[in-house]
C-alpha cells in the first residue's frame, strides 16, 4: 500500500520544519483520514494498563476512532476504566506474555500488537515478536535496550520468511529522534556533506508521568556500560559520566545531560553510516542527576541489572517520585545534532509540555505507518528506510509531532538557542 498523503504544503527534499504549538498538552490529537481498508483494523495494546501503553491507546483511538484496540495488562478494573474512556471499539483482552499459548491465541484475532510492557532491560528472550512472526502479525515496539534491539534484529529472516513488517524501538526516544537524525542525515547527504558527528541529547523532568516502568528502566541502564563511537571506533565509558550543559531552546533552556547507553546509538553509527555518534540524558530536579551519579558510584553494575533489586529500589522510590513529579512537571525535549566535514552544524528539536502523552502519540504514529503498509517484512529500526521509507517519514513526524510546542528540523544551532526573529530576506536578528 502506498504512504498516507497527507496535505502538508511541504516538497519533501529537504525537510526544514519549524513548527510551533500553543494549544493545551492533552491527550487529543486531530482525526485521520486513514484509508478505508485499515481504518477497522484490530491492534492489540501489551501494556495497556501503563503509562505508556495507555498513551498508545489513547492516541491511537482520537487519530482514528474505527479502530478497535485491545488494551492488554495486568490491572483489569484500569484496563476497563479506559475502555470505558475509549467507547465501544476498545475492550479488555487478558494476556501473559510470559506465556506463548497466551501470547499466540490473543495475536491471532489481531492485524498489529503494540508491545508496550516494558522494562525491556535483562529480558532473555523477544517471546512477543516471536510470537508475532509465529502467527503473522504486524509488529512494533517501544524498546530501549541495546541488547534487546539486537536480539530482535536477529529475527529478521524468520519475520521475512513469515511476510510480517516489524519494527523495534519505535516510541519517542528512541524512535521519532532516529527519524530526526536519518532525516539530518538526508539534507547532510544530498548536499554533498559528509556527516560526521551525531549526537542525541534527551531531558525529561521528573520520570516524566511515565511511571514506574521508566523508574525502573533508568535504574537499569545505570548497570550498563555506556557504548558510543569516535571516528568509527567503538568506544566504552562510564554510565551517567560526561556531563555536557545543553540548550535545549525556548521552554526547556540549558540542562545538564550524562551519557547513557541507549541503542539508537548503534542503530545510527551502522545503519545512518556517521562515525562518531553518542547519547545523554538529563532530568529535573537537578538532585535527580546527582542521585543517579551517585547510585553508578555506590551500587555495583550487578546490583543495578538484578530484576528483583531493581524492582526493591522501584517499589523505595516510587512514592518519594511522584512526589517529585507534581512538582517538577513532565516536560520532554530531544535535541539531535550533526556535524558534518565542511564544518556545517544542523539541529532538530522536538519540546512537549507532557511525556505521558507525547510517547503514546509517537508510538500511534509508527504503529499507523506499519498499518498503512510503509513497512516491509522484516525488523526494522526507525531509521531504516525498509521500515519506514524516506517518502513516509513526513507524515510520521508531523502525527508525531502533534501537541508539541516547539518542533524544528534541520536548522542552525544559533537559530534555535536563540530563538531569532525573522524580519525578511533571510534576515534575523
Amino acid at each position: 500500500m502506498p504512504p498516507l498523503s497527507l496535505p502538508l504544503n511541504l516538497k519533501w527534499t529537504p525537510l526544514n520544519i519549524k513548527a510551533t504549538a500553543t494549544a493545551p498538552a492533552t491527550s487529543k490529537v486531530p482525526e485521520l483520514p486513514l484509508p478505508e481498508k485499515i481504518r477497522n483494523s484490530r491492534i492489540l495494546v501489551l501494556g495497556g494498563t501503563g503509562r505508556v501503553g495507555g498513551s498508545t491507546a489513547v492516541a491511537l483511538s482520537n487519530f482514528c476512532p474505527d479502530l478497535q484496540i485491545l488494551v492488554a495488562g495486568r490491572n483489569r478494573e484500569k484496563a476497563e476504566a479506559l475502555t470505558a474512556k475509549l467507547g465501544g471499539n476498545s475492550s479488555f483482552a487478558r494476556v501473559d506474555i510470559d506465556d506463548v499459548n497466551s501470547l499466540e491465541t490473543a495475536l491471532k484475532s489481531v492485524d498489529l500488537v503494540v508491545h508496550a510492557a516494558g522494562p525491556f532491560q535483562c529480558a532473555e528472550r523477544c517471546s512477543v515478536l516471536e510470537a508475532a512472526i509465529n502467527t503473522k502479525t504486524a509488529y512494533v515496539d517501544v524498546c530501549d535496550d541495546t541488547s534487546y534491539s539486537c536480539r530482535a534484529k536477529s529475527l529478521m529472516n524468520r519475520a521475512i520468511a513469515a511476510n510480517v513488517p516489524a519494527i523495534t524501538t519505535g516510541g519517542i526516544y528512541p524512535g521519532v529522534s532516529n527519524v530526526m537524525a536519518a532525516e539530518l542525515v538526508r539534507a547532510a547527504n544530498e548536499s554533498n556533506d559528509k556527516p560526521e558527528r551525531l549526537r542525541f541529547y534527551y531531558y525529561t523532568a521528573g520520570t516524566g508521568g511515565a511511571g514506574p516502568t521508566i523508574l525502573a528502566t533508568s535504574f537499569f541502564l545505570l548497570g550498563e556500560e555506556v557504548v558510543a563511537y569516535n571516528k568509527g571506533e567503538k568506544i566504552r565509558m562510564k554510565p551517567y559520566s560526561g556531563m555536557l550543559n545543553v540548550d535545549f531552546g525556548k521552554g526547556i533552556g540549558k540542562r545538564d545531560v550524562y551519557l547513557l547507553n541507549l541503542p539508537e546509538v548503534r542503530s545510527a553509527h551502522e545503519i545512518l553510516g556517521v562515525p562518531t555518534v553518542s547519547a545523554r540524558f538529563g532530568t529535573a530536579p537537578f538532585f535527580w542527576n546527582w542521585g543517579m551519579e551517585a547510585m553508578t558510584n555506590l551500587l555495583p553494575p550487578e546490583f543495578l541489572r538484578d530484576r528483583n533489586r531493581v524492582r526493591s529500589l522501584v517499589q523505595l522510590f516510587d512514592p518519594f517520585v511522584r512526589a517529585i513529579d507534581g512538582i517538577a512537571g513532565e516536560r520532554v525535549s530531544m535535541r539531535v545534532d550533526l556535524d558534518c566535514a565542511s564544518g556545517r552544524n544542523t539541529v532538530g528539536i522536538f519540546s512537549h509540555r507532557r511525556l505521558s502523552v507525547s510517547v503514546g502519540i509517537a508510538t500511534a504514529a509508527f504503529a499507523l505507518a506499519v498499518l498503512e503498509g510503509n513497512t516491509q517484512p522484516g525488523v526494522w529500526f526507525p531509521e531504516e528506510p525498509q521500515g519506514l521509507p524516506i517518502e513516509a517519514r513526513e507524515v510520521l513526524l508531523r502525527r508525531a509531532s502533534q501537541g508539541t510546542f516547539n518542533f524544528v528540523m534541520n536548522r542552525s544551532p544559533w537559530m534555535v538557542e536563540t530563538d531569532p526573529k525573522e524580519f525578511g530576506l533571510g534576515i534575523y536578528l
